[in-house]
């Protein structure tokens, strides 16, 4: 009778604790709200916002803005760089409260114009 006693409060306990667990938070991956890739020419940067409207600005090294732009939400656009003199250039692109920057340095490889975007 004991043994039994036991058994039903043990059962009563270990059943309690499965229905007192809190659930497990499901965890949403971090989607980068920008994105900035090379144009298929080769020529350029394409800019793709997500979710929220995104301002990309252009700078020169003396931190004189050369373009200002306005992307819809989920919007994308292709500049092309190979109107920019030699030199560095910062692309900055803000987006809910986000801003990601990227540093572009403009250079002749065999007579041609190309670019390279550091991270």
């Amino acid at each position: 009778m004991k043994n039994s006693i036991k058994l039903t409060a043990l059962f009563l306990l270990a059943s309690a604790g499965l229905f007192a667990a809190v659930p497990a938070k499901t965890v949403k991956a971090d989607v980068p709200s920008v994105t900035i890739s090379a144009l298929a020419s080769n020529k350029g940067i394409a800019v793709k916002a997500a979710d929220s409207k995104s301002i990309v600005m252009i700078y020169d090294q003396d931190k004189n803005v050369l373009r200002k732009d306005v992307l819809a939400a989920n919007g994308s656009k292709g500049y092309v760089l190979s109107g920019l003199d030699y030199g560095d250039y910062t692309m900055e692109v803000t987006t809910a409260g986000q801003v990601v920057k990227k540093n572009i340095h403009v250079y002749n490889e065999d007579k041609t114009k190309t670019f390279i975007v550091q991270e």
